[in-house]
């Protein structure tokens, strides 16, 4: 029996860049697995702000009534629309940054009539 190094594998491929390959293959595949679910969370994140932010709003009689958007982007929650006075705009940004894993809030709320 004749033995050659490095000993060569199917179509002539040394078996150390095939071990070589499969590690990375593995590595590649250990990353893809690691940062997925951080932009799974990250939208997970942000569908439970809005959902949190929207309920705030609604149900606080200062701001109640009001019509107006809400987007949520990375944490960063954006309002839009109008509200009936200044006291309903500086109330909905204040319940709004304190909802958990709010980073900013930019209220672009107008008041009626201005």
């Amino acid at each position: 029996m004749r033995s050659s190094w490095p000993r060569r594998i199917g179509a002539g491929w040394p078996e150390s860049k095939i071990k070589h390959m499969a590690i990375r293959a593995l590595s590649l595949l250990l990353i893809f697995a690691l940062v997925v679910p951080v932009f799974a969370q990250s939208n997970h994140n942000d569908d439970r702000i809005y959902d949190e932010v929207r309920r705030r709003l609604a149900n606080d009689p200062d701001v109640k009534g009001a019509g107006f958007d809400v987007a949520v982007k990375d944490g960063a929650v954006t309002l839009n629309g109008n509200v009936h006075d200044e006291k309903a705009k500086e109330k909905a940004e204040k319940l709004t940054k304190k909802v958990k894993g709010v980073t900013s809030v930019v209220n672009q709320l107008k008041v009626f009539g201005t």
